[in-house]
Formats: C-alpha cells, structure tokens, sequence
C-alpha cells in the first residue's frame, strides 16, 4: 500500500493527533471516579499499548 502524503506532511499530521488527556477521555475518568471506580493508567502488567487497569475500591 502506498501512502498519499509526502513524509513531511504525514509527520506534521502525526505531530497534531494528540492521544492523551482527551476532553472525552478526562469526561468518563471524571465520572468513574465519582461512581467510585479506582484505575491506574498505563499499567505495564496488562497486555496491550493502551494499559488501563480497572478496578473496583
């Protein structure tokens, strides 16, 4: 497969997707946590890139 965009614009591209803290992401911890749900990010124990850990206080 060959990509469309030069290298400079897929990095330009890559540099503006911001994958961490977003407004929805911060909105559901917000409210687990005030269900009482207790959670770490980035648990290097669970299998994955995206290491959320859930557990229940």
């Amino acid at each position: 497969m060959t990509d469309t965009r030069s290298t400079d614009q897929r990095r330009r591209i890559m540099q503006s997707v911001k994958q961490k803290d977003t407004g929805p992401e911060i909105t559901v911890r917000k409210k687990l946590h005030s269900l009482g749900y207790r959670f770490r990010l980035h648990v290097r124990t669970l299998p994955g890139r995206s290491r959320s850990g859930l557990s229940v206080a």
